[in-house]
């Protein structure tokens, strides 16, 4: 398998071949950086955050999206398959670098954390990488700066021209449909949290409901966790049984039942204070190899209706 920062970098060259059709823009700063607007200035789109997602996920999962009703309302749901969760999910997808330089801040994800490789999830894969180019995905209403490419160049490893970093809001439609994507994420790294060897996690199937764009970036923060929380439903192939699977979805957590506007308002925006369970999709198919298929959890869709206001 090439490095996960290779068939990223590939996956950007795609999307800059078809940026006016994805409804995305290229910016070459001053440092030669590369910030792809994936929904911050320019509008995105489905398309865009399905993009969006296989960067994310540096190619090695499938991304389409279907229609399926919540309440009486028809809503896209994105859904997300991959054979190799560890690498895929875990070592790429999932938001772990919090980018923070003068004024500007967001969220990182995607194959550039496996070049600083601090995580403990590296640790446990014992996966690190060393490579030309860095491409991190950025969640910020802003796009990056010159300052904050210079701070994943250099944890990064990489020459500032090697950085590319696609950026999308929360509240957009690129937003939406990359958080619903992560079903399939949370599901695996809450296993991992638990104690599971992700090695032994063979193949994981997730889908959620891509949330109404929200008027603020706060609301959609609430509403794409809702998406997710009370509408996501992933499957898990594995290698063996487990006595914690109980703890995956987001029914254990003692949260559950109340939208996620309440819970980020009762921890005052903190989300350090937050247990992790509440982070979990609603529903968990569980496929034990030679053993059993259990289902935890149950989707919300009186909640969702409430929280997409529909």
């Amino acid at each position: 398998m090439d490095q996960l920062n290779r068939m990223a970098t590939e996956l950007v060259d795609e999307a800059l071949d078809f940026a006016d059709e994805l409804g995305i823009a290229e910016y070459r700063l001053d440092n030669e950086a590369t910030v792809l607007d994936f929904g911050v200035e320019h509008s995105g789109g489905v398309e865009a955050g399905l993009m969006l997602t296989e960067i994310q996920t540096a190619g090695l999962a499938s991304v389409t999206s279907r229609l399926a009703s919540v309440g009486n309302a028809s809503i896209p749901h994105v859904e997300l398959t991959t054979d190799h969760p560890a690498m895929a999910l875990l070592a790429s997808q999932k938001g772990g670098w919090e980018l923070a330089v003068d004024d500007f801040e967001g969220l990182g994800s995607g194959p550039a954390r496996a070049l600083v490789a601090e995580e403990d999830i590296f640790d446990r894969l014992g996966y690190a990488e060393a490579f030309d180019f860095a491409v991190l995905t950025v969640e910020s209403d802003s796009l990056p700066t010159d300052a904050a490419t210079v701070q994943v160049a250099d944890l990064a490893g990489v020459g500032e021209s090697g950085v590319f970093l696609p950026a999308y809001a929360t509240a957009s439609i690129t937003g939406s449909v990359s958080a619903a994507a992560r079903a399939g994420e949370l599901a695996t790294y809450r296993l991992f949290e638990l104690g599971y060897d992700p090695a032994d996690i063979h193949s994981v199937s997730g889908s959620a409901p891509v949330a109404p764009v929200a008027g603020s970036e706060t609301a959609a923060m609430a509403r794409t966790n809702d998406a997710v929380a009370y509408g996501g439903e992933v499957h898990l192939t594995v290698e063996s049984a487990f006595d914690r699977f109980e703890e995956l979805p987001s029914t254990a957590s003692e949260e559950y039942d109340q939208p996620f506007a309440a819970i980020f308002e009762d921890a005052d925006w903190d989300f350090e204070e937050l247990p992790a369970d509440v982070f979990g999709p609603a529903k968990i198919t569980v496929d034990v190899i030679g053993g059993e298929t259990t289902v935890y959890g149950e989707t919300n869709e009186d909640l969702l209706v409430e929280s997409f206001e529909l």
